[in-house]
């Protein structure tokens, strides 16, 4: 059964619907069932960590001394049927605090989910927000049972998009997400000695896998040239391999996506290539609809072009939903996803991932999910009051119990 979270749909949504879920497969060049290898996944769940109190800038940012936790409380309904405050089934809790993260890994690697990808930011010459994998995730006592790996969240910040109650209409910088060649000497030097050589960190051929938000930011970072940014990605390399590793895999995280024209697909594969990078990966699935089932069937597209122009590995990704209105004032209806949106029509593109993963034999089963904690843009698996641990259970019915849609 098809649930549709309080919204009164017509029927023909219920037939397009129940078309989506059980018409047979139409086959595509890039998921040929005849070519499927199935074995192990990595489900992967991005981790938003900005709930808890940070001692550097976070009094600024938040200083109710909870994080975004301040408001996300305050989210307001924008139309009828919209889910707002999002209400969390285990009420407000410190994603710093280890004894919560162990709840998290246990419930995690009971319904398949075997990654953490945490957000990880560099700001004014320093770290913030990095007391959630520190303090919470290395802490927990049963951290074993998982693997991690960073994304640098290398993106700019505005002020009044992290705390729009406090700072209003002030959208000024607050923070420029590139740097200089010195801070990225010392991010390289951290994260290989604080992170790289922990057993559980997640690494692809031996090789720790580092994933960058911002490749625009990036280059800035380095004069705008492709050329300086590869030299930089060199000395990473480098650097690694001085720690003991045969390497390094740098992940191009592309953050949502669309349909591409020829021209910009031949850019976007030149500098994949000119750079160096030995993946590409998505933070949400892209193509941004009302209705989930468009919106999935968008990003199944998007994924299918960027496939072809590809030559080295890229990984499919699933957005669980979409809802930021607790971030802008004037955003309404049409910038939430919110017809469709059950984990019924999730584990459908859930599915339609993994099928994808066992075409690429030739490449890591490596799922990423949009995300494990994004309660203030409507994507999370943790449970919530309305769908309990629907999302979970939906994980849990296409990885580990086989569950196909086709």
């Amino acid at each position: 059964m098809i649930f549709f979270n309080h919204i009164k749909v017509p029927g023909e949504f219920l037939l397009a619907c129940s078309l989506f879920f059980f018409a047979p497969k139409v086959q595509s060049q890039n998921e040929n069932p005849e070519n499927a290898v199935k074995g192990d996944y990595h489900v992967a769940a991005y981790v938003w960590s900005s709930c808890h109190h940070d001692s550097r800038f976070v009094d600024m940012l938040w200083p109710e001394g909870i994080g975004e936790w301040e408001f996300i409380r305050k989210g307001n309904t924008r139309f009828d049927v919209h889910y707002q405050p999002r209400i969390p089934l285990w009420g407000y809790e410190m994603d710093n605090d280890p004894k919560v993260v162990e709840k998290w890994i246990d419930v995690a690697v009971d319904h398949g989910v075997d990654i953490f990808v945490y957000d990880w930011y560099w700001f004014d010459e320093g770290p913030i927000l990095e007391s959630a994998l520190n303090d919470g995730f290395l802490k927990a006592k049963n951290n074993s049972k998982m693997q991690f790996y960073i994304m640098w969240a290398n993106h700019d910040v505005e002020r009044n998009y992290w705390n729009v109650h406090k700072f209003k209409n002030d959208d000024s910088l607050l923070w420029d997400g590139a740097l200089d060649w010195e801070n990225f000497k010392i991010i390289v030097d951290r994260v290989i000695k604080q992170y790289f050589n922990h057993p559980n960190y997640f690494k692809i051929d031996g090789k720790p896998v580092f994933s960058i938000f911002s490749v625009n930011n990036l280059l800035q970072s380095f004069g705008g040239s492709l050329e300086e940014a590869r030299k930089a990605f060199d000395y990473f390399r480098e650097e690694v391999k001085k720690a003991g590793f045969p390497g390094i895999h740098i992940q191009w995280n592309q953050g949502g996506g669309s349909i591409m024209s020829k021209e910009a697909g031949e850019r976007f594969s030149k500098r994949i290539n000119e750079m160096g990078f030995n993946s590409v990966a998505l933070y949400n699935m892209g193509g941004l609809k009302e209705d989930y089932l468009t919106y999935g069937n968008n990003a199944v597209k998007i994924r299918a072009q960027m496939d072809s122009v590809l030559n080295i590995p890229l990984f499919p990704c699933v957005s669980i939903g979409w809802d930021e209105t607790p971030r802008f004032p004037d955003k309404g209806i049409r910038d939430v996803v919110h017809y469709h949106s059950t984990p019924e029509s999730f584990a459908a593109l859930l599915s339609k991932a993994k099928k994808y993963a066992d075409n690429h034999p030739e490449q890591p089963k490596l799922i990423t999910i949009n995300a494990w904690n994004e309660w203030v843009e409507g994507s999370y698996l943790l449970p919530n009051m309305l769908n309990g641990f629907g999302y979970l259970e939906a994980v849990k019915k296409v990885i580990k119990e086989d569950y196909d849609t086709y």
